[in-house]
């Protein structure tokens, strides 16, 4: 018998009814159109789903993913992105300036009055550098552990540490900056990617009795200081009156200034023009004297020149012949000898003296 007629071809299947797909091509449509409907499904609605296989990660944000449970380092930014669905869950964290507003804060002051801060509000980010390093540590979380839990911890030492006199009034301008500084302090230290930019704290909440009182201290704070401005506003009104008369003296007291230097000018020109006058008259005078001198020492001269025996005769019987009187007695004409001799002798005298003077210039020139 040939084996090969043993061999017979198996029989071929027999005809699906009801179309003209087979098991597999319903199956492979199947699968497409499942695939299809949770590759639709958005990842905001759900974004912890493990079913979808597209993503969106948002702006100002960074896709992290988890892959049964564990951490992954796979970092995305924004947009669509394709995952590993059942398998890989994914988070957007978001890694821009975020506020975190931690609310209905109590504590109690260092003398034990109890107070509620209502609000205090942190201004943060995460730096994109250091996601996987602070959510591998703390979690999606981790401002809870550095920001919520920590304002509470800071917030009470705070308080316990100050009374409600510096807590409310005193020293409150200076909590934000401690607030921003001790939180920094301990990211900069545990939590590095966290950056505190600033902290706002809002007014505490304090008893409505102690509220009262520091209000009604408040206002006679404000009536002192209103006070005290009026007192430098009256000061200040004095002090530019005084000005003002200091400056109005200083001005009188600089015109009458120039006024008199502008007289002491004139007296001293005219006493200029009278130095100069008086020196013109005296030169004048004696520039007289001097021509009445030389004119009288010329005629002095010119007398003594004269003065001769023979002229002084002359003149002498000039005299006498003029005289119209006449005398009689026994002695006049002895009278008129003595006279005569007399006349006589002056007049020798006088020659002499001229010839003695002549004699003198005489030598003199020689």
């Amino acid at each position: 018998m040939d084996p090969s007629q043993d061999s017979a071809a198996p029989p071929s299947p027999p005809a699906q009814s009801g179309g003209s797909f087979g098991i597999p091509a319903r199956l492979a449509f199947a699968s497409i159109v499942i695939i299809a409907s949770l590759a639709v499904v958005p990842s905001c609605w759900y974004t912890r789903s493990s079913l979808s296989i597209l993503h969106q990660v948002p702006e100002g944000h960074v896709g992290v993913y988890w892959k049964g449970g564990a951490l992954l380092k796979t970092i995305t930014g924004p947009g669509f992105h394709l995952k590993m669905p059942l398998v890989t869950q994914n988070e957007p964290v978001l890694v821009t300036l975020q506020t975190d507003q931690v609310r209905d804060i109590p504590c109690g002051t260092k003398g034990g009055v109890m107070i509620n801060f209502e609000k205090i509000e942190v201004v943060n980010k995460l730096k994109k550098e250091y996601v996987y390093e602070t959510l591998l540590s703390y979690g999606v979380n981790y401002d809870n552990t550095w920001i919520y839990d920590k304002i509470h911890h800071e917030i009470n030492q705070f308080c316990s540490s100050h009374s409600l006199q510096q807590v409310y009034i005193d020293v409150f301008d200076q909590i934000d900056e401690k607030m921003k500084d001790a939180l920094q302090c301990d990211c900069t230290k545990y939590a590095p990617g966290i950056e505190i930019l600033s902290v706002r704290v809002t007014k505490p909440i304090i008893p409505e009795r102690i509220r009262r009182n520091y209000e009604q201290m408040e206002e006679e704070r404000t009536k002192v200081l209103i006070s005290i401005e009026r007192q430098k506003v009256v000061e200040k009104e004095s002090e530019t009156q005084k000005k003002m008369a200091i400056h109005e003296a200083e001005k009188t007291a600089t015109v009458s200034n120039i006024l008199r230097e502008q007289k002491l000018k004139e007296k001293e020109n005219a006493m200029e023009l009278q130095e100069i006058e008086n020196q013109m008259f005296i030169a004048h005078q004696k520039c007289r004297a001097d021509a009445d001198f030389y004119s009288a020492m010329k005629e002095a001269e010119a007398n003594k020149m004269k003065l001769t025996p023979e002229f002084l005769e002359l003149k002498f019987i000039e005299a006498i012949a003029n005289n119209t009187k006449i005398f009689f007695g026994h002695k006049v004409p002895d009278m008129v000898l003595d006279q005569r001799l007399l006349v006589g002798n002056f007049l020798e005298n006088v020659s002499q003296q001229v010839h003695g003077e002549r004699q003198m210039k005489s030598d003199d020139n020689a």
